[in-house]
């Protein structure tokens, strides 16, 4: 009873704190009615300058505009780069802080959909805080994203130089693997265990497809499970392996797929260890992402040995 006194009292006052400064704060001017990722109609702030980013990938896209000066807040899960760090925390991209994100007075919050709880986003809405969703799903809607939040930002010429880059790098390794007709069977590994790999509709896929592997994981289950007598039937010819922190894990990893003297990829000591955040995260560095990948599955063509 005690407990719920008390939480009833601390929402009371969280709520109070909202409303002095939703009547109080600073006004912005609005640059009109622009339509998100989503459909929706959001009224966005013109040059926006208290800016809240909702999800890692955000914060990148942010920084790489040059607009880092304007980020008030982001989440835990922002460390990239570093400077992110420095920066207010509010809460997990799934678990925000709504009392800590209106705490900031932010004038334009930038969200994603697969991630952030919708309930928080009508919430932050409803106090009059308008929130930019965005939904990347491949690498041509993560370059929309770059260039909708840029326009958002008054950065759209940075954003048009930035997206020509990505561009032009995803030709190249494009141009690299036209090269040949080999086309190695891939396993990609997400952390130690379970064994969990990529379906078709993920980042991962797209990346492992245009680097010149074949997913052998592809389906309509993003993350599928997989045990050991599945692992020897599938036969990879490539093994990635991501999310590992520290060397010793992938040291562990990899003996246990050495258990397995079968599989091509074991036989020709092709199991590679691979930065998690250059896959996972719908962000410029997602071609960074792409050009590693190539370099393992295609280390001829890219003038690196094996």
């Amino acid at each position: 009873m005690v407990n719920s006194e008390h939480m009833k009292f601390r929402n009371q006052i969280n709520i109070f704190t909202i409303l002095i400064w939703l009547c109080f704060g600073e006004l912005y001017a609005t640059a009109g009615i622009v339509t998100d990722q989503l459909g929706r109609k959001v009224i966005v702030p013109e040059n926006p300058q208290r800016i809240i980013s909702l999800a890692p990938n955000i914060t990148e896209i942010i920084f790489a505009l040059n607009c880092e000066n304007r980020l008030k807040g982001v989440t835990l899960h922002c460390d990239f780069p570093v400077e992110a760090k420095l920066l207010p925390k509010i809460g997990s991209y799934v678990g925000l802080d709504l009392e800590k994100i209106v705490s900031l007075k932010p004038d334009l919050c930038i969200a994603i959909k697969d991630g952030n709880p919708k309930n928080v986003i009508d919430r932050l809405e409803s106090f009059g805080i308008p929130v930019y969703a965005v939904d990347p799903r491949n690498l041509e809607s993560v370059m929309e994203s770059i260039l909708a939040i840029g326009n958002i930002l008054g950065a759209g010429e940075r954003a048009d130089i930035l997206v020509q880059k990505m561009r032009f790098r995803i030709m190249h390794v494009m141009d690299l693997v036209a090269r040949t007709s080999y086309r190695p069977r891939v396993f990609f590994q997400i952390g130690a265990a379970p064994i969990v790999s990529v379906g078709t509709q993920t980042y991962i896929h797209e990346l492992i497809m245009l680097s010149g592997g074949i997913n052998i994981t592809a389906g309509d289950t993003p993350y599928p499970r997989f045990s050991r007598e599945q692992l020897i039937a599938l036969s990879p010819e490539v093994v990635i392996i991501t999310s590992m922190e520290r060397s010793d894990v992938f040291e562990q990893v990899l003996a246990e797929w050495n258990k397995w003297p079968q599989i091509p990829a074991v036989q020709n000591k092709r199991i590679y260890n691979a930065n998690s955040d250059l896959f996972d995260r719908p962000s410029p560095r997602l071609v960074d992402g792409l050009e590693a990948l190539v370099k393992l599955i295609h280390p001829g063509l890219s003038g690196d040995k094996k």
